[in-house]
């Protein structure tokens, strides 16, 4: 699967643009968001990434349903992600990264990702700037956070991932902070 880049150098939202225009590509962006993180659940099936992925994607596929609801003038609830509970993420993890490949392939998904959720804040920020209404701020500032915890989880255990492999490798030298 290739990571499609949905937003080009430059690319702003013009105030004119129609908010169904937003809303349609937003949608599409989770739904994109959901099929990524289930594939790379389906390729770390195996392993503590399983989890996270799935949770990933489960709040993807939350926020598409949102923004469909949001587009359709219909009612949406906006609720807490599954990836709040960051502690229970963490004990999900034991046995992260055993092999070289293995480490590889999952600091490249903690890149992608983290790309991925970057990206989504932006232009949630950019639609909040543009949105016209009280209910639309709250639903892009309520984006926004979601998008930034994911991001949030995502670096932290990238983080974890680095500071293993730095020990591995430097365990000789100096002391370590603990993480």
């Amino acid at each position: 699967m290739i990571f499609m880049n949905y937003y080009p150098m430059g690319f702003t939202p013009s105030r004119k643009e129609s908010v169904m225009t937003n809303l349609e590509f937003a949608i599409k962006m989770e739904y994109d968001g959901e099929e990524f993180y289930l594939h790379q659940a389906k390729l770390n099936k195996d392993n503590g990434l399983y989890t996270v992925c799935m949770m990933l994607a489960e709040d993807e596929k939350n926020h598409a349903k949102i923004l469909e609801n949001k587009m359709n003038n219909l009612e949406y609830e906006l609720s807490l992600s599954a990836l709040s509970d960051q502690k229970t993420i963490f004990e999900s993890l034991n046995g992260l990264a055993v092999e070289e490949k293995e480490k590889l392939s999952q600091l490249d998904f903690y890149r992608i990702a983290a790309d991925m959720e970057k990206q989504s804040v932006m232009l949630y920020k950019k639609y909040l700037d543009a949105s016209p209404g009280k209910k639309s701020q709250q639903l892009y500032e309520y984006l926004i956070k979601q998008e930034q915890l994911h991001y949030d989880v995502i670096d932290a255990l990238a983080e974890t991932l680095r500071n293993a492999e730095e020990w591995v490798e430097n365990a000789e030298f100096g002391n370590r902070p603990e993480y």
